[in-house]
């Protein structure tokens, strides 16, 4: 009896595949010829495709020069900042997007002027209140200044960490602007404890002003709170992003999970993303979460009527331009090369809750690779130049190469396996 039933299923089963697979074949027309053209068609043809040439008309264009969200970028160090001599005692880092207000753009950023280098996140029981653990700790937010995004103004510290034991005294660093009812929001990470004692747990905080130059409160509060226990965001949020979209706060966050403190390296990184009426909150996480599951920091930007996601390192879908008309629900664009880290891109529509937003074409990241050996490990802020906006096509951007020196590949050599893949071709 069994056997007579699992027999009908699997006929059922196979007749509702077959009438699909009808369904889409009385789509294609038998007629028409069945070798691709020479021109490139603007919309999909109605005949057999392979399934990476039917890939080609999911994109916004099936020619990755005329897509508006393909972009190479371009880099440039900025004028203003010192750091001193590159010994590591200065690092400036995961700058905020640009604001242009009263005239000038403003950019927050985490900054750390310690008396020595990080001794790394291993090493975070050695750490005190003068020696940091990691790029990262022992930070205040600092703000500068620039008229043209190139030259900049060192301003001073915008918030400094609050005293033992209220949120944030270790440190806070990675921080974003809001702009909301003209009045200005900053979010960042709050640590209470050396990054690395158990990997880098911390929530995000906020604090407010009805100026950019400040003065700034900070709330003291975790305002977007971890996840219950066993969810993928239990440890920490991390990377806050907030833009006004659709009349409401969407403030996408990161969180690393799949790790423990004793196990880090299996961990995977995905984004999330937490929706508010109010700066202040609450901020209610989309049921959807994760929305993006590739990416190490967090970097969106409004688009057409929906946002756009730049994914750099970490995960399958690292290096790539994702967009959701929903804001949720990212899709890939394209993919993307030599992607700035940490990315703060330059939005003017980015609180405006406008219905059709333009695109992005600069913006500043950082280099956490600026050092010239490990015992001096520090970060840089620096420029980059794209062409992801509707009102620009500078061909300089849509070059579908970039071309390195031998050297630069050689620089990322075997090291210490080359003598053991030596010895394996020997065999």
């Amino acid at each position: 009896m069994k056997y007579i039933i699992g027999n009908c299923i699997v006929l059922i089963i196979g007749l509702f595949y077959s009438c699909k697979d009808s369904e889409i074949n009385s789509n294609v027309d038998a007629t028409v010829d069945q070798v691709f053209p020479h021109k490139m068609p603007e919309t999909k043809p109605q005949f057999l495709l392979s399934k990476a040439t039917e890939r080609m008309f999911n994109y916004a264009t099936p020619r990755v020069q005329d897509n508006e969200l393909f972009s190479q970028f371009k880099y440039t160090e900025l004028e203003g900042f010192d750091y001193s001599g590159g010994d590591g005692t200065i690092s400036r880092r995961d700058p905020s997007r640009p604001i242009f207000a009263n005239g000038k753009y403003y950019i927050w950023y985490t900054k750390r002027h310690t008396k020595v280098p990080p001794i790394g996140w291993n090493r975070a029981e050695e750490a005190t209140n003068e020696i940091p653990s990691t790029d990262w700790d022992l930070c205040d937010l600092w703000y500068a200044t620039s008229e043209d995004g190139f030259k900049w103004v060192e301003q001073g510290v915008a918030v400094a960490r609050p005293k033992k034991p209220n949120l944030g005294w270790r440190s806070i660093a990675t921080p974003d602007i809001l702009i909301w009812k003209g009045k200005y929001y900053l979010y960042f990470q709050a640590f209470n404890e050396p990054s690395g004692t158990r990997g880098d747990w911390c929530p995000i905080s906020m604090a407010y002003s009805d100026s950019p130059e400040g003065p700034w409160i900070h709330v003291g509060k975790p305002v977007v709170p971890f996840g219950n226990k066993g969810e993928w965001d239990q440890d920490q949020t991390q990377d806050p992003h907030p833009i006004v979209y659709q009349d409401k706060i969407y403030l996408y966050y990161k969180a690393a999970y799949n790790k423990w403190p004793d196990k880090r390296d299996v961990y995977a990184v995905a984004h999330g993303l937490a929706i508010a009426e109010d700066p202040f909150g609450p901020f209610e996480k989309h049921p959807l979460n994760p929305v993006l599951n590739s990416g190490h920091e967090t970097t969106y930007f409004p688009f057409k009527e929906g946002i756009a996601a730049l994914a750099i390192k970490d995960g399958n879908e690292a290096q790539t331009m994702q967009y959701a008309e929903d804001g949720v629900n990212f899709e890939i664009a394209a993919t993307v090369e030599l992607t700035p880290t940490a990315a703060g891109c330059y939005t003017p529509d980015a609180f405006t809750g406008t219905d059709y937003a333009r695109g992005v074409t600069w913006g500043v990241c950082h280099f956490i690779n600026a050092a010239t050996s490990s015992d001096k490990q520090h970060s840089i802020i620096a420029r980059f130049d794209c062409d992801l906006s509707l009102d620009h096509n500078e061909p300089i951007f849509k070059s579908t190469g970039v071309w390195h020196r031998p050297e630069v590949y050689f620089e990322q050599g075997l090291g210490e396996l080359k003598e053991l893949r030596s010895n394996q071709t020997l065999k």
